[in-house]
C-alpha cells in the first residue's frame, strides 16, 4: 500500500486558459497518484510515479478546472485517500484559477485583474516543535498560520522562492545526527550533504513542516536555486571551481544537487506544455529507473552550462516574470566574466522584449540583487578589476582571496553583465508600449530594501525598482548589519568611489539610491498588481507577547505614484 512521503505541492496554474494546474508529490513506492477535485467530477488528473535513486515521484496535470474558480482537491494513491491528512487542522487545499483573457475582455476587466505575488529567499528549516528557534519565527510558517486561521485573509496568487530553499552546507543538529548514523563525519564533506539521498533529507526536513506543507499545497510556487542549494559561493570564480573539482567529494555533491533540484524544484516550474515537450522528463517516465538518465543530464549540465537552461518565464495575466539563473549559467573566465553565458543572456533579452505592450509589469527574478549598497557595489567592481589583472598579478592574487572571504560575487562583480542588464531594462521600459514598472526581485543578502536607479542618459519611461527581501528564516550577525547600513551612507559612497578609482573601474551608466529600508528580520514582500498600478508590502514574522507569532506589516507603499 503506497504512502505519501512529501507533498502535495501545487506548482503551476495555466494562466492563459485557467483550466489546468500541476501538483507534485513524492510517494514511498511505485503507484498511481490521482488528484480528485471536490464537487467537480470533470476536473482532476492522474500520473504514474517515476523513480530516481530509490525514490518515487509524480507530477500530476490537473485538467477540466473552471476558469475564475476555487476548487478543493484531494490526493489518492492507488485510489486510497492520503491528502488531506487524517485529523488535519488546516482548511482544504484548493486550486484557484484566473479568468481567461477572453472572459476578462468581455467583462471589461482586462486591466483590472489583480495579481498578488509574495517573494523572499534564504530559508533554514524551522526548529522542531517544542525547541527554541535560534533565528526567530519562520515567515513562511507564519504566513501559513495566518491564512489557515482566516479564510478571508488576502492570499498570494503565487509564491516566488528566490533561492536557498535548502542549505546543503549548513545542516541542522537533527540532520547532522542523521548523517552521523549514515557515515563518518570526520571524512569530507563532513556534516554537509554528500549525495542524492542526503539531499532528500533536506527537503523532508524543510517541506514536512506542517504549516509550510499546507501552504505549498494551496499556493502555487515558482522556485530558483542560489548558492546554498549546492554550496556557499557556488561558481564564484574559475580558480574556486578548479579547486572544488580537485576534491574527491565535489563531483557527487554538485551532480546530486542538480539532480535533486530538477526533481524537487525545476519540474514544477514548467507548464504542462513545457513538460510534454521535455525529452528528459519523457525518458525518465518511460524507464523503470531514471537515475542514470538524470545523473548523466546533471553531470553534463555541470560540465557545460550552455547545454541547459534553468531560467524560465511565467505570465500572470498582464504581468511577466522572468526567473533568471544567476549561479549555473556564469562565465568564469576573468577576461570574459559574465553572470550569464551568451545564449542565456539572449534568451532573457528576447523574453523581455517579446510582444511589447502585452504586459503592464515586468518582473525579473534573480536570487542576487542587481543594485547593492553603493559601497558594496564599488567594492565588488574593484575586486573584479583586481582579479582581471588591472593592477598586476600580486593584486590579482589578493583580489581572489578577498572575493572568497567577503562573498564578492553579485551582479556588481560582473560589471559588463551589470551594465547590459541596465541597458535591457531601459529598452524594455521605454517607448509608447512601455510597462508601468520593471521590478528586479532578489534575496540573498539577509535584509530587505528598495532601491531606485537613475540613468545618466536615455532612461526608461517605466518606474524601475530593485526589491530585495531576505531572509524568510535565517539570521545575520550584528556586524554585517552595521556594514550594510554603512554601505548606503555618504561616507560609504566616498570609500566605494576611492576603491573604484584604484581599480580603474569605469563609472556605470546609472546611479541609485535607497528609498526604503533596510529592514532586518524574517520577512516576505508582497507585490499587488492591478492594471498599471503596483503596491508593495513588507511583512515580518514576530513573536507575540504571551506566545505565538504574527505577521507585522512594516511597509505599505504605492510604487506607481511619486513619493
Amino acid at each position: 500500500m503506497a504512502g505519501l512521503r512529501l507533498g502535495p505541492l501545487l506548482r503551476h496554474i495555466d494562466q492563459e486558459t485557467g483550466d489546468a494546474a500541476t501538483v507534485w508529490v513524492e510517494t514511498d513506492r511505485p503507484c498511481t497518484a490521482r488528484v480528485r477535485c471536490v464537487g467537480d467530477a470533470r476536473a482532476g488528473g492522474s500520473a504514474r510515479t517515476f523513480q530516481i535513486a530509490g525514490h518515487h515521484y509524480a507530477l500530476v496535470t490537473v485538467t477540466g478546472l473552471l476558469p475564475g474558480s476555487e476548487t478543493a482537491y484531494e490526493l489518492l494513491l492507488d485510489e486510497r485517500l492520503v491528502w488531506p491528512l487524517a485529523g488535519s487542522r488546516f482548511p482544504p487545499s484548493t486550486i484557484r484559477t484566473p479568468n481567461t483573457a477572453s472572459e476578462q475582455a468581455e467583462t471589461s476587466e482586462r486591466s483590472d485583474q489583480q495579481v498578488r505575488i509574495a517573494f523572499g529567499s534564504c530559508r533554514w528549516a524551522s526548529a522542531p516543535a517544542g525547541e527554541k528557534d535560534p533565528v526567530g519565527p519562520d515567515a513562511l510558517d507564519t504566513l501559513a498560520a495566518t491564512l489557515a486561521a482566516d479564510p478571508k485573509a488576502a492570499r498570494p496568487d503565487v509564491l516566488l522562492l528566490l533561492g536557498d530553499q535548502v542549505y546543503a552546507d549548513e545542516t541542522s543538529k537533527t540532520t547532522r545526527r542523521w548523517l552521523a548514523a549514515r557515515r563518518d563525519l570526520r571524512e569530507p564533506p563532513g556534516a554537509e550533504v554528500a549525495d542524492y539521498e542526503e539531499y532528500t533529507r533536506l527537503y523532508y526536513e524543510s517541506w514536512l513542516d506542517p504549516e509550510v506543507r499546507w501552504l505549498l499545497s494551496t499556493v502555487p510556487s515558482c522556485m530558483i536555486f542560489d548558492d546554498h542549494d549546492v554550496i556557499d559561493d557556488w561558481n564564484t570564480s574559475a580558480p574556486w571551481l578548479a579547486e572544488m573539482r580537485d576534491t574527491p567529494w565535489w563531483q557527487e555533491r554538485v551532480v546530486s544537487g542538480l539532480m535533486s533540484y530538477w526533481v524537487y524544484q525545476h519540474l514544477g516550474n514548467l507548464s504542462p506544455a513545457e513538460l510534454a515537450a521535455d525529452e528528459l522528463f519523457a525518458a525518465v517516465r518511460q524507464t523503470p529507473d531514471g537515475t542514470d538518465l538524470l545523473r548523466e543530464y546533471a553531470a553534463r549540465a555541470d560540465a557545460d552550462p550552455t547545454c541547459v537552461r534553468w531560467s524560465y518565464r511565467r505570465d500572470f495575466g498582464r504581468v511577466r516574470l522572468l526567473m533568471v539563473d544567476t549561479r549555473a549559467a556564469r562565465v568564469l573566465d576573468e577576461q570574459q566574466r559574465a553572470m550569464l553565458d551568451a545564449g542565456q543572456e539572449q534568451w532573457v533579452r528576447e523574453q523581455a522584449l517579446e510582444d511589447p505592450g502585452s504586459y503592464d509589469h515586468l518582473l525579473i527574478g534573480t536570487s542576487l540583487p542587481w543594485l547593492l549598497p553603493p559601497l558594496v557595489h564599488d567594492a565588488e567592481s574593484w575586486n573584479a578589476a583586481l582579479c582581471r589583472g588591472e593592477r598586476g598579478e600580486r593584486w590579482a592574487r589578493f583580489g581572489e582571496d578577498l572575493r572568497r572571504r567577503a562573498d564578492l560575487e553579485h551582479w556588481a562583480a560582473f560589471p559588463d553583465s551589470f551594465d547590459r542588464l541596465a541597458t535591457l531594462i531601459a529598452e524594455a521600459g521605454s517607448g509608447p508600449d512601455a510597462p508601468a514598472t520593471v521590478c528586479v526581485l532578489s534575496g540573498d543578502v539577509h535584509h530587505a530594501y528598495i532601491a531606485e536607479p537613475r540613468w545618466h542618459t536615455g532612461g526608461p519611461d517605466a518606474q524601475v525598482l530593485q526589491l530585495t527581501c531576505s531572509p524568510v528564516h535565517n539570521g545575520i550577525p550584528r556586524s554585517i548589519r552595521v556594514g550594510f547600513r554603512f554601505g548606503w551612507s555618504r561616507a560609504g559612497r566616498r570609500l566605494g568611489r576611492f576603491l573604484a578609482r584604484h581599480g580603474r573601474v569605469a563609472e556605470p551608466q546609472i546611479n541609485w539610491r535607497k528609498t526604503s529600508g533596510p529592514w532586518f528580520g524574517n520577512q516576505l514582500m508582497t507585490l499587488t498588481l492591478r492594471g498599471r498600478a503596483a503596491t508593495l508590502s513588507l511583512d515580518q514574522a514576530r513573536t507575540k507577547r504571551g506566545g505565538g507569532v504574527r505577521l507585522a506589516t512594516v511597509l505599505e507603499r504605492n510604487l506607481t505614484e511619486p513619493e
